[in-house]
């Protein structure tokens, strides 16, 4: 027995040492993600909300930096197919359960409910996508965000006005998850653990999807648009054909996480196609960074796990829009990559760090640390300072 438990220590050690001495490989760090995900479903319930919740607006963002990140079309509008997703999905639970119920039994009525009108969602918002994003990409950079975010609210004014009685006005449609029995076991679909497996789940699988897509053959196309459509047109590529693919795919997988968001909320609600939304995978994208692909994911999770924190001081709560403002100046004065290019640059200093200590020993390490923030503090001084005198220079100009 005990040479069982030495060799297990012995195997973990070994891990550990290869981790230091080789770095943390992409296939290590993946599986140590994947067992810690799993593992959150195991903590308590609020928490595991708020990570469901951190996986969808994540997976949000991702597909909104499809395009803006890696075509470089700003959009302000893909609140809109958040929104088709959440209402295709709860339009269906409202009025298709009882046929399908009949149909299937009443005992796998509720997951087939769950994936008919998932499916229905994402067919809609497609069905959406394919006119607005052909209107749209006819237009360029500021252009482009303002017809977006005109489409956007277009449809929000239309869920609100309640057409044919389908979307309940701003009430919204309510999304019950029943309890399914499937193989001899009964769950409810609409507890916490299951439901946040279920999005891990689609999660993990839609972001495989679109890291496919972006080292693929489209997604260079996409990057040599992004650096210059006129070169990229004098190549060959149909640049407006190829953004309104991109526009489309995009939106497929925000509509994706739309109906995700309504199961999780119980809601489809009118607000999920409101311009705030779309600007929440907007300010998400920019404090990750747009040019990374885990930019996305990493700025999801500092967007919400800070507003959590803020939530949990009233003092902080009744301000939290000054702190969120204050977060997006400081990136993108000073981390015009967002924070995975901030930890890029930190993971770098530490290995120069380790190289002085390694040659020089700890007190040339300390001097190098000392010197560096010293040298970083000066050169936001300077900056700041610089800037002053430019304002004042223009002013002194004008007067």
């Amino acid at each position: 027995m005990s040479t069982q438990d030495n060799s297990i220590g012995a195997r973990i050690g070994t891990f550990g040492r290869e981790a230091v001495q080789n770095g943390w490989t992409r296939e290590r760090f993946t599986v140590l993600g994947l067992i810690g995900m799993v593992l959150v479903g195991l903590g308590p319930s609020f928490q595991v909300y708020l990570f469901t919740e951190f996986l969808i607006i994540a997976l949000f963002a991702l597909a909104f930096n499809l395009l803006y990140g890696y075509t470089g079309l700003l959009s302000f509008g893909h609140a809109l197919f958040f929104a088709g997703g959440s209402y295709g999905l709860a339009i269906v639970m409202r009025d298709l359960q009882p046929l399908i119920a009949d149909a299937v039994g009443s005992g796998v009525a509720p997951l087939v409910t769950f994936v008919v009108g998932g499916i229905v969602g994402v067919l809609l918002v497609v069905l959406i996508a394919i006119p607005v994003g052909w209107l749209s990409v006819r237009l360029e950079e500021i252009y482009f965000a303002l017809i977006t975010l005109a489409f956007g609210m277009l449809g929000f004014s239309l869920i609100v006005q309640n057409p044919g009685g389908l979307t309940n006005g701003t009430d919204g449609v309510l999304v019950l998850l029943g309890l399914v029995e499937l193989g001899g076991m009964e769950f409810r679909l609409g507890d916490r653990r299951v439901y946040y497996y279920l999005t891990l789940a689609v999660v993990l699988a839609s972001t495989y999807a679109l890291w496919r897509i972006v080292n693929s053959p489209f997604g260079t196309i996409c990057k040599s648009i992004r650096e210059s459509p006129d070169r990229a047109a004098a190549l060959g590529v149909d640049v407006r054909h190829h953004r309104w693919m991109t526009f489309i795919l995009s939106a497929f997988f925000v509509g994706v996480a739309g109906v995700l968001i309504a199961g999780l909320a119980s809601v489809a609600s009118p607000y999920h196609s409101h311009w705030t939304q779309s600007a929440t995978a907007v300010v998400a994208t920019v404090i990750g960074g747009a040019t990374f692909f885990a930019g996305p994911i990493v700025g999801a999770f500092i967007y919400l796990y800070v507003r959590w924190g803020i939530s949990r001081f009233p003092a902080l709560e009744a301000h939290w829009e000054f702190f969120f403002g204050v977060m997006l100046i400081v990136t993108v004065l000073y981390f015009k990559q967002g924070a995975v290019g901030g930890l890029l640059m930190l993971h770098a200093w530490l290995l120069e760090v380790q190289a002085v200590y390694e040659r020089d020993g700890a007190g040339a390490a300390a001097s190098f640390v000392s010197e560096s923030v010293s040298n970083k503090l000066r050169s936001v001084g300077d900056r700041l300072t610089s800037t002053g005198h430019g304002d004042a220079a223009d002013g002194g100009g004008k007067q």
